[in-house]
């Protein structure tokens, strides 16, 4: 199918999922600590980011300026309206103030955006018009083309080096240097690779420094041979996860045992886990502080927080009622340690958006006025004024959205009715 309306290569949700968890009991204690848990929390406007002319959008990042970067279905070519959804072609945008710019595509159907920072950059990924050599799928549109990272500057895509004997690359984060960091695969085939259908070569983390050339690639832990990168910071530290091809898949289907994080000069530092099998680490602030998602001892997806004072993971503790929670891809941890993901209930029918802060955690659907139209269900990134970007549902299509803080639109007339809390 062609929508990619939960990548989880933002996500890295496919965690272990046990099929149901116990519901846990409503305590009246529980009740009252959530609701002056949301006393703490501002009111929040959502703007319909829109879509290119189809049927859905979705976005993945955004930077300190509000800039939004993410995909969205283009008109569908073939005129069948049943269709419209699963063959829309999907095509990468910057939204900026109202505006939403289509980025193209390296002359494949589809192409994402990543990330933007604050020099005007974007880092898309893209198919080209070639099939990959084994039939690999890493940018997971379902069309096995090859997929290649890229670089937009002035209106212009270019495409980002390879590794030596690689065919494809998918980046996943940029920092305001222009450093962009991702994964590329090699030209060592692994039938353990092969298995996870979306890449039969081995893959490794790597950086693409300012000027486009490509640094020799991050290594994995000790006795591993795959590794992925999702975040990086303005110091360069760089996070994501390691492991072995039977263990680890690359994006958009994310497992690992081991989540990383990368001192500048490329030392590997192994965070742990929550007590389960499956470990990574998604995002990074410019104190160092890491979030992520780790499964822990019953199996459920648990999203976390690692601080160089700590240096171990604490489980955020969710809500009443959600009892797994996902920390996305890949500016999902601000410098105020504010965190955002998505969370589930106990037999994963539902899915909401959160926001973490101060040691609570709260749906970031009960922060927006009484009477809001939307539905969201994914947070993918928060910059420093608290704006949070994501997607949910209005008027049953999936869109893009911009959440900002009451507080930021003082001034402007812009403010929140009813805070709703």
């Amino acid at each position: 199918m062609k929508p990619r309306l939960l990548r989880s290569s933002m996500a890295l949700a496919v965690l272990a999922m046990p099929a149901g968890l116990a519901v846990p009991v409503r305590l009246v204690a529980q009740q009252l600590k959530e609701a002056r848990a949301i006393d703490r929390f501002p009111g929040y406007v959502v703007q319909d980011l829109g879509t290119l002319g189809g049927p859905y959008s979705f976005s993945y990042n955004l930077n300190n300026a509000g800039v939004v970067s993410g995909g969205s279905a283009t008109p569908n070519q073939n005129g069948d309206p049943s269709q419209a959804v699963v063959n829309a072609p999907q095509t990468a945008f910057l939204w900026d103030d109202g505006h939403l710019r289509n980025l193209g595509t390296l002359g494949g159907p589809d192409s994402v955006a990543a990330a933007a920072n604050l020099a005007n950059l974007a880092v898309v990924d893209s198919e080209t018009a070639n099939l990959s050599r084994q039939g690999e799928d890493v940018c997971a549109f379902g069309t096995n083309l090859q997929c290649l990272a890229a670089i937009w500057k002035h209106g212009q895509l270019s495409k980002l080096p390879l590794l030596p004997g690689g065919n494809n690359s998918y980046a996943l984060d940029m920092n305001d240097r222009g450093q962009v960091v991702g994964f590329a695969d090699t030209d060592v085939y692994d039938l353990d690779c092969a298995a996870a259908k979306t890449a039969g070569f081995r893959f490794q983390a790597v950086i693409w420094e300012p000027n486009g050339s490509l640094r020799p690639p991050l290594s994995p832990l000790d006795r591993d041979t795959v590794a992925n990168a999702f975040g990086i910071n303005n110091d360069g530290q760089v996070v994501g996860n390691s492991g072995v091809c039977a263990n680890t898949t690359p994006p958009p289907y994310v497992t690992s045992p081991h989540a990383v994080l990368w001192e500048r000069d490329g030392t590997p530092i192994d965070l742990g886990s929550l007590g389960g099998p499956v470990s990574g680490a998604s995002a990074i602030n410019n104190h160092g502080d890491v979030s992520g998602t780790s499964s822990s001892a019953d199996g459920s997806p648990q999203a976390f927080l690692w601080t160089p004072e700590t240096r171990t993971l604490v489980k955020l503790q969710t809500p009443d009622g959600f009892p797994a929670a996902v920390n996305t891809c890949c500016k999902t941890i601000n410098d105020r340690r504010e965190i955002v993901g998505f969370m589930f209930n106990a037999d994963f029918s539902q899915q909401h958006a959160f926001l973490w802060k101060d040691g609570a955690m709260v749906d970031l659907n009960d922060l927006l006025p009484k009477g809001s139209p939307w539905m969201l269900q994914s947070a993918f990134g928060i910059n420093a004024a608290g704006q949070i970007a994501g997607q949910g549902l209005i008027n049953d299509e999936v869109h893009a959205f911009l959440a900002t803080p009451c507080h930021h639109h003082e001034g402007r007339g812009e403010c929140c009715e009813d805070d709703n809390h």
